[in-house]
């Protein structure tokens, strides 16, 4: 019955935030949807930020769960964008609020879990140096999370899987190289 409440509870919200704004949703709006009393509401969230943390945090555990391995840097950026576009519109109200640094925070641990299933695919079997690891990790992370940072903040208009289908065209290869090159001889 718990986690019937709580999942009730986020789905009104999120249901709400494709309709407007976080900054136009209260408390008293969601347990109206909810069909609860506030009481309850508190009982599982503290308060609305702590609501959208739990949803995202929610949705990036799936993610990883869905994708333990990755065979390809395109595979990795395409489990991020189905993790924006399964709640765009919602994604986009979070993004332009406030509490934009909890998506940031989630949207990261998603692009260092799948950066990190591929690299560990593509190594696979291999010795390498942890310090160079480390750099090429943090740098196809940071470079995932540029991508879908600057599409979030050009409000998803632009069409990011054709734009990375042509990235991945044009870096054929650069990117295994770039792991492979970690590998101790």
């Amino acid at each position: 019955m718990a986690n019937f409440t709580k999942r009730a509870i986020q789905e009104s919200f999120l249901k709400l935030l494709t309709e407007r704004p976080l900054s136009q949703i209260t408390v008293k709006d969601i347990v109206a949807d909810c069909g609860i009393n506030r009481n309850t509401f508190y009982y599982y969230f503290e308060d609305i930020p702590k609501l959208i943390e739990s949803i995202v945090e929610d949705d990036a555990e799936k993610i990883i769960q869905s994708y333990p391995t990755i065979e390809k840097f395109e595979d990795c950026l395409d489990a991020a964008i189905n993790f924006v576009l399964a709640k765009k519109r919602a994604v986009y109200h979070i993004y332009h609020s406030a509490n934009r640094e909890i998506y940031e925070m989630y949207l990261w641990k998603v692009c260092d879990h799948t950066i990190n299933a591929y690299v560990t695919s593509v190594l696979r079997g291999k010795s390498v140096q942890d310090s160079d690891l480390a750099i090429v990790k943090e740098y196809l992370a940071s470079l995932a999370f540029g991508l879908f940072s600057r599409w979030l903040k050009n409000d998803m208009n632009d069409d990011i899987r054709s734009m990375l289908s042509r990235l991945m065209e044009i870096k054929k290869g650069m990117i295994e190289e770039m792991i492979l090159s970690c590998v101790k001889e």
